[in-house]
């Protein structure tokens, strides 16, 4: 129970802080790449607290289970195989994550370029008059020690 209300808590922080509240989630399932159209309701279902790493306390990540996967497909559209996905890993520079983002920007018919602007500034991708941000499997939102420096509190 204590993890609960420490993980809505700290839903809550990062939708306060966030520009966005429109995500597009990367997920591999049976051999394809999907991405899932989300807003910031689905988050205390799709996110999960782990350990962050350098005494920064617990961490915001996205690592859906099998059957999280399995409840995302209504929201997803295939993006590419997983074939396709790991060689592009495999042959960059770039990490999942980017590669992703890279994969969903170019599917909208924009040029992607790796970019490090806070999630408070702005989203991944524009379409349409909405940002969106792009998180891929095992992506890390923010962490306790992130949110109080942003809050002014640390």
């Amino acid at each position: 129970m204590k993890n609960m209300t420490l993980l809505n808590d700290m839903i809550d922080r990062y939708n306060a802080l966030a520009y966005t509240h429109e995500y597009i989630f990367g997920f591999a399932y049976k051999g394809v790449v999907y991405m899932a159209h989300v807003d910031n309701c689905l988050l205390p279902q799709l996110l999960k607290l782990d350990k962050a790493s350098r005494g920064a306390g617990m961490a915001l990540r996205f690592c859906p289970t099998n059957d999280v996967k399995v409840y995302m497909l209504q929201y997803a559209e295939p993006l590419c195989s997983t074939a396709l996905f790991n060689d592009m890993v495999s042959e960059s520079k770039y990490n999942k994550g980017e590669i992703f983002e890279k994969l969903v920007t170019e599917a909208y018919g924009q040029e992607w370029k790796k970019d490090n602007v806070p999630f408070t500034e702005d989203g991944d991708l524009t379409v349409h008059g909405i940002a969106y941000q792009l998180k891929y499997e095992k992506a890390t939102f923010t962490n306790e020690k992130s949110l109080m420096k942003m809050e002014n509190r640390g």
